[in-house]
Parts: C-alpha cells; sequence; structure tokens
C-alpha cells in the first residue's frame, strides 16, 4: 500500500500513527517531494469513485491563493487533473492506495472498513 502525506501536516502524522498500530506496512511517499502524476491521479480517482472536488485540498493556501473555490466548476475534468499533478499542496491528503482503492483524508472508520475487508 501507498500512503501519500505531508509529514508536516498534523492529520498526515495520526494517519500514520494509527497506521503503525494497526500493524499496517506502507511505503510513505511525501506529497511535497513527489508530487502524484496526472495519471497516478486519474487512477487513484476512478479506484475512489469519489468526486473529483474531493481530491482538492480545499483549505489549502495554494487551493485559496488560487481562488479554486470559484474556479473548479467551470474547469473541465482534464483541467482539473492537470491543476493537481503541478503542486502536491493542492491535492488532499493523506491518501492512501491500494490495488484496488484509494482513500483521501484520514478519516478512521473509513480506513478501518477498508482495511478490514482487503
Amino acid at each position: 500500500m501507498l500512503f501519500i502525506c505531508y509529514p508536516k501536516c498534523t492529520t498526515c502524522q495520526k494517519a500514520a500513527k494509527w497506521l503503525e498500530e494497526q500493524g499496517v506496512s506502507v511505503e510513505t511517499r511525501d506529497i511535497k517531494q513527489d508530487n502524484p502524476t496526472e495519471e497516478e491521479l486519474r487512477a487513484w480517482h476512478k479506484m475512489s469513485g469519489l468526486p473529483l472536488k474531493r481530491f482538492f485540498n480545499t483549505s489549502g493556501l495554494q487551493y485559496k491563493a488560487l481562488g479554486l473555490k470559484d474556479k473548479l466548476p467551470q474547469m473541465s475534468e482534464d483541467e482539473q487533473f492537470a491543476l493537481l499533478a503541478t503542486d502536491g499542496m493542492l491535492v488532499k491528503r493523506p491518501l492512501l492506495v491500494g490495488d484496488d482503492f484509494a482513500l483521501t483524508g484520514f478519516k478512521q472508520t473509513e480506513w478501518e472498513e477498508k482495511l478490514k475487508r482487503d
């Protein structure tokens, strides 16, 4: 499993600690140093079954600075994927990616359910 996070983010730290406590081994990737590619984002989005907007870090400084709250609804999916691939800080984190799933943000009950089944 791939755990994509920003090490300074407290939610990411909480998720990492929880994964460790559960004995889940993951490959950790720093989203700021190694931004997800457009291809990765497209694959994860498809596996997640979530609306694309859920992949945006809507509380992030970059999201607000770019005025994306107003711009996203007018952007095509292709434009949104291209934008997400430009800066890891635009991407909702942490991301937990397995063979057939992708979870955005840390919602402990959601993660527990997914990891119990797999």
